[in-house]
């Protein structure tokens, strides 16, 4: 167990949803489904403008590698293949559904009968299920590890930052699908024990996970600090079990398969009933919406969609986000769809979303005080201004995690985890030039 507890910051909890069961949408006039939800190689479409498509269908085969197949959330007819800009600045290829209302499934949806590592792994491959705590790593990759290293399963349900609920609500309300989804994990691959990860400020999770969990040989469930971010990787593994994963590493290096408690519970309903990863449960909140709930929505539909389904706005909005305030990503405008990962719509007033004015550093401190892992952001700042890329390799700036505690606790507001973003960034490029000066000189 850990004696120490890394460092982290105390956030205003503004759960404001933690009490609401998730309510479905409905079936939105279009979605736009993109075919990169996840880390690695996007999906390739597999279907054609003008062709009829049912709720489950596969209309994006997994790309070479690291990938994830997309599947249709909606019954209706696809209308354009195209392109846009994601949430990140980059274009992605999308496919636009318009619906029928019908929501017909699609025949071939039938339960998966597993009874082998090889099987089951063979039905997360066709599931389109992803890290669904936010980044959307393909979950058949993080399975396929070398087993014999591995002796904790550890579910994240941390859920630390503020507004969000959507994994609360999993938890209480298909707390018996967690509990199935982590049982599958477990058999077929052959882990000895799990450990629940949750924030000792949702003592109804707890309390579900752990009737939920009662059969479940070797399973416990652990409170944890209430303290962002504790739903970080590094931070998780080390406050539940003690291990520190190291600069470059995986939990699997300390014997861990780190997994969302909402990724299980979609193992679990995929495995009994063969419905793919299709819709997606998004908490949304914020100053701006007059009625903030947790919402299921067909993946793709548009941001706008659950505005108007939450009452539409209580002020005017200068700010939205996916995910929350302190590593959400800002949308350019609400036609952005619901992605596999995304678990927050939150929307800003004026008074939240003006930042304040940034003055000069004072040196105090605070931003390595609070840093998780005790990096010096000021010191990152001035090699990166310096463009010195060897100093941020020594400063290990790589580590960071860009949670946002730094920018957090500044009394002057600098925007310190942009900065290192950018540092990272700059680290990047130098490591990948160095590389091939390297390879060029052993072959040449």
């Amino acid at each position: 167990m850990a004696i120490f507890r890394l460092s982290g910051v105390h956030v205003k909890h503004c759960k404001n949803t933690a009490k609401m069961s998730a309510v479905r949408i409905p079936v939105p006039k279009t979605v736009n489904v993109p075919m990169s939800m996840h880390i690695g190689a996007p999906a390739r479409p597999i279907v054609k403008v003008g062709d009829e498509v049912k709720v489950g269908q596969l209309i994006g085969e997994a790309g070479a590698g690291l990938s994830a197949p997309v599947y249709s959330s909606v019954s209706g007819k696809v209308k354009k293949i195209d392109e846009m800009l994601n949430i990140a600045g980059g274009q992605i290829q999308t496919i636009l559904i318009e619906t029928d209302g019908l929501q017909s499934v699609d025949e071939s949806i039938a339960p998966f009968e597993v009874s082998t590592r090889e099987e089951f792994l063979d039905a997360i491959a066709k599931s389109g299920i992803v890290g669904l705590g936010g980044a959307g790593f393909p979950t058949l990759i993080k399975l396929k590890a070398d087993i014999s290293k591995i002796d904790t399963l550890l579910i994240n349900g941390a859920e630390c930052e503020p507004y969000i609920t959507s994994d609360t609500r999993t938890m209480i309300d298909d707390a018996e699908a967690v509990a199935d989804g982590i049982a599958l994990v477990k058999k077929f691959l052959e882990i000895k024990n799990v450990v629940v990860g949750i924030e000792k400020n949702k003592p109804e999770c707890i309390s579900s996970m752990k009737k939920a969990l009662s059969g479940i040989d070797g399973a416990t469930v652990r409170s944890l600090p209430s303290v962002y971010p504790q739903g970080g990787e590094k931070v998780l593994v080390y406050h539940t079990l003690g291990r520190v994963i190291k600069e470059g590493g995986l939990p699997l290096d300390c014997g861990v398969i780190v997994m969302n408690c909402t990724t299980v519970a979609k193992i679990s309903k995929f495995i009994r009933t063969g419905m793919p990863l299709v819709e997606k449960c998004v908490t949304v909140d914020g100053s701006a919406i007059k009625e903030p709930k947790n919402v299921i929505a067909p993946i793709g539909t548009p941001a706008r969609d659950l505005v108007e389904f939450c009452g539409g706005f209580a002020e005017e909005p200068r700010k939205a986000l996916y995910g929350g305030p302190m590593m959400g990503i800002a949308l350019t405008d609400l036609s952005a769809p619901v992605l596999k990962q995304t678990n927050a719509l939150l929307v800003f007033g004026e008074k939240e979303a003006t930042p304040p004015p940034v003055t000069p550093c004072i040196k105090c401190g605070r931003c390595i005080d609070h840093c998780p892992f005790g990096l010096d952001p000021t010191a990152i700042s001035k090699a990166y201004k310096a463009n010195d890329p060897e100093t941020l390799e020594k400063l290990k700036v790589n580590l960071c995690m860009e949670c946002g505690c730094c920018s957090y606790v500044c009394p002057a507001r600098r925007n310190i985890v942009q900065r290192n973003k950018m540092a990272k960034t700059m680290l990047r490029n130098f490591q990948i030039e160095r590389k091939k000066r390297e390879e060029a000189q052993k072959n040449g």
